[in-house]
């Protein structure tokens, strides 16, 4: 067979008929170079040129005393603290609060978040969990904050312990933001919210029935000054703090951390104080 091959091929070639020649393989046209933007248009378009080979940003290195309270896990903070004030409000009717119970000083769990964001949602985490009770004599304050995204997990398990199963849960828009945002990271972390089913005086509420269209607004800043005389200076503004938990993870300084746990100190107390002015059944509070 390879011999007839050959020889049809010698025919082939005395006849002058050639096989057809390969088709030229295309060279692939060179990839165009996007000219660098002037700088000038760059910064107006907020793009940041890229530079070949340079080393990706290192988080800095962080001095465990410079963040606020002591590490109790890999990622968590622990800070606690004691005041005489407010005082531990006597037994109350919730009335206030509709809720038709009488309530025991030792069964409140006041409440605070400090958290990534207003909006809410899957997207948005507590980077603080600020706790206050009346204990021992005094109120007690406890703060859980995450210095890493890995801390969560131990935040939550930490705060779920500090909750008795007769707990009277007391907030400021509690209801409406951190209570809903709380039940969504346990559900994430595909634990159970010990939240659940517990009753929950929220602040905010009676304070609007009381005061609203009397004050400029019914926010805490100013419940805190018209009923507890309460004048913050120097504060950070809720509104900055997740800036600056945000800030301290791509490495920045550590010291806004600290006006964040000051910040939410005084959202305990002030909540403690408030509570005691209506479960006291202050004149100035509950008359019409």
């Amino acid at each position: 067979m390879s011999a007839l091959a050959d020889k049809l091929r010698g025919l082939r070639r005395q006849a002058g008929v050639l096989p057809p020649a390969p088709a030229p393989v295309p060279t692939p046209a060179p990839a165009r170079q996007r000219p660098a933007l002037p700088d000038n248009i760059a910064q107006l378009l907020g793009i940041r040129q890229r530079v070949q080979g340079s080393p990706p940003r290192r988080k800095a290195v962080v001095d465990p005393a410079s963040l606020p309270g002591v590490t109790i896990a890999p990622g968590l903070q622990l800070c606690e603290a004691r005041s005489a004030w407010p005082p531990a409000p006597p037994a109350f009717h919730a009335g206030f609060a509709r809720i038709d119970e009488v309530i025991d000083p030792t069964r409140l769990f006041l409440f605070d978040t400090e958290t990534t964001g207003l909006a809410g949602g899957t997207g948005t985490r507590a980077f603080m969990i600020g706790v206050g009770d009346w204990h021992e004599g005094g109120f007690r304050e406890r703060q859980l904050l995450i210095t890493t995204l890995a801390g969560e997990a131990a935040m939550l398990e930490c705060f779920a312990t500090w909750l008795r199963p007769d707990a009277v849960l007391v907030s400021y828009n509690g209801k409406s933001y951190d209570a809903p945002l709380l039940k969504t990271r346990f559900r994430l972390q595909q634990r159970t919210c010990p939240l659940e089913g517990l009753a929950h005086i929220d602040l905010l509420h009676p304070v609007r029935r009381r005061w609203r269209g009397a004050w400029e607004n019914c926010r805490l800043a100013t419940a805190e000054r018209k009923l507890l005389q309460v004048v913050r200076e120097d504060d950070l503004p809720g509104s900055e703090a997740p800036a600056a938990w945000l800030g301290f993870l791509r490495g920045g300084p550590t010291a806004p951390l600290h006006q964040v746990a000051r910040h939410n100190s005084q959202d305990l107390r002030s909540l403690g104080g408030i509570l005691h002015r209506f479960a006291a059944h202050d004149d100035s509070v509950m008359a019409p």
